[in-house]
């Protein structure tokens, strides 16, 4: 069964082509001009007041807030880096060189733990220490997207391409077999746990333009949440779960999420079923807020801006 909420009103108003070409994450840096230049930002929710607390002339992706709120985590040609708020430096997390980090990583519910999506011939998801060490892989079959953590901390949530299509699958934290949740035509992408856990956030183009949905945790009664012009991706709950992010490409990008495009990072009442902006129109896409990136506080968000000088 499948219920459509009524639309949504709005209160104001190069690559390679590959299958499916909103999943060539690996070819991120790939898809990026050598000379971009990169901000990571952080914006106030209630004020719309954006802050720009680290920049670098390359490709930075997807940054995480740690469950301390003292760093953000992001990715960097490969690697993890840690972006720390208050002494304002960087470091690299320790990973041995099998590492190859994609623009999917984020923190387990206890931040004790780190899932990443690696590797340079087809992704896996993987589980490591925090503060980086060895990685478990736990998908048996690649490409496989990791997006989100069970509240709990039993499952994870993550993308696959199996059978010629992208659904979204879940996987136990621990290793064991895979479940597929979605079974529709066409790309199903960026799950997200709700906080209390009863429903995943994703986006979806079975209705023929990119929207944002959600179903519950096992998969089943899933509905749509908005239905508008723009291609909307990677919806994220805030840490209350009363407002999900999300990222809305103004043009149709088709199943793709590329480099190099305007949008505008908006914002959904679960109540109200209102969406407002929370950003003008940037420069952004790929790697802008793939992944979660609420603060701990739920009262900001990190995203990275590109422009290319």
């Amino acid at each position: 069964m499948v219920t459509h909420i009524p639309l949504l009103r709005t209160l104001t108003g190069i690559a390679a082509i590959f299958l499916y070409a909103g999943h060539s994450r690996a070819q991120a840096q790939a898809q990026a001009p050598a000379h971009v230049h990169s901000s990571l930002e952080v914006i106030d929710v209630g004020t719309g007041k954006r802050t720009v607390v680290y920049s670098e002339a390359t490709l930075l992706e997807s940054p995480n807030w740690s469950k301390d709120g003292r760093y953000l985590l992001f990715n960097k040609k490969g690697r993890l880096y840690r972006y720390w708020l208050n002494d304002r430096v960087t470091d690299e997390l320790p990973f041995d060189s099998t590492l190859q980090a994609n623009n999917d990583h984020g923190f387990s519910p206890d931040g004790s733990q780190l899932a990443v999506s690696s590797g340079a011939n087809g992704s896996h998801v993987f589980t490591a220490p925090a503060e980086g060490g060895p990685l478990q892989q736990l998908t048996r079959q690649s490409p496989s997207y990791w997006h989100s953590w069970s509240p709990d901390g039993s499952t994870l949530a993550f993308v696959g391409l199996r059978n010629g299509d992208f659904d979204i699958y879940t996987v136990p934290a621990g290793g064991g077999p895979e479940k597929r949740l979605t079974r529709e035509k066409g790309l199903d992408d960026g799950p997200d746990y709700a906080p209390d856990g009863q429903h995943i956030y994703f986006n979806s183009y079975r209705t023929g333009r990119m929207q944002i949905w959600r179903m519950k945790a096992d998969g089943s009664d899933p509905e749509q949440l908005t239905d508008d012009r723009y291609a909307n991706w990677f919806p994220h709950p805030s840490p209350n779960g009363k407002l999900v992010v999300f990222l809305s490409f103004m043009d149709d990008q088709q199943q793709e999420h590329p480099f190099g495009k305007n949008v505008q990072l908006r914002l959904l009442d679960i109540v109200s079923q209102t969406v407002r902006d929370l950003t003008p129109v940037f420069f952004g896409g790929q790697g802008t807020i793939n992944v979660p990136s609420w603060s701990p506080d739920g009262r900001r968000l990190a995203f990275v801006s590109y422009r290319i000088p």
